[in-house]
């Protein structure tokens, strides 16, 4: 029988995922590296690197650690509740973690979890409701674009640090030149941070989208 591994043990995905997490909110995407993984997780460099290869790979262990905390909708739900429910929890998830979104960028996220906890069920319940598959990938897509969006657009941890470095650069600007951006700050800068922003939007796009037969 072989030996089991002790640092292999530690430095399970969950563990790796979790402690990536933990970094990235503590200190930011420049602290992140297998490195530092290994120094919290108390195993080597080799060890972490065993287990994700690469950071691509280190990102997906982090980003299918997160799908597996979205909400399993149950059946019979209204459409449109159910793609709302899907899509806010997917929003405060990834608004929670903006570092991990840096360091994604624009690589597409097609983990198990995310695919089975958002992506097919999402389409499942719209193709039910009534829409072609195209329908329901293009009714799909839209939200999750203004979900990721929205959430990588500031920092929403920090909406005070983020709306007074918008303030500095709104006030350097030349009044005459940006009449709104520079004669109306107060009335501009709140839409920055608010979440109701998103909210609004994602209902205007559920609305639009919902099928006759929902």
């Amino acid at each position: 029988m072989p030996r089991r591994s002790a640092a292999l043990d530690r430095a399970t995905p969950e563990a790796i995922a979790a402690t990536a997490l933990r970094i990235l909110d503590e200190e930011g995407p420049a602290a992140l590296s297998f490195r530092a993984l290994a120094d919290r997780l108390g195993v080597s460099h080799a060890t972490v690197q065993r287990r994700c290869t690469d950071l691509a790979g280190l990102l997906d262990l982090c980003t299918e650690h997160l799908a597996g905390q979205l909400p399993e909708v149950p059946a019979g739900t209204d459409w449109a509740e159910a793609t709302e429910l899907r899509f806010t929890a997917l929003y405060r998830l990834l608004v929670a973690h903006p570092g991990l979104l840096v360091l994604r960028g624009g690589r597409p996220w097609v983990g198990r979890q995310l695919l089975a906890r958002l992506v097919e069920p999402a389409l499942a319940d719209s193709v039910a409701a009534g829409m072609t598959p195209a329908e329901a990938m293009t009714a799909y897509r839209r939200m999750y674009l203004l979900t990721l969006g929205s959430a990588a657009f500031v920092d929403h941890r920090a909406p005070a640090a983020a709306r007074e470095t918008s303030r500095a650069a709104l006030a350097a600007l030349d009044p005459a030149a940006f009449p709104v951006l520079g004669g109306h700050t107060a009335e501009v800068l709140p839409a920055l941070t608010d979440h109701e922003v998103y909210y609004g939007a994602l209902r205007q796009l559920i609305a639009a989208a919902r099928p006759a037969a929902a």
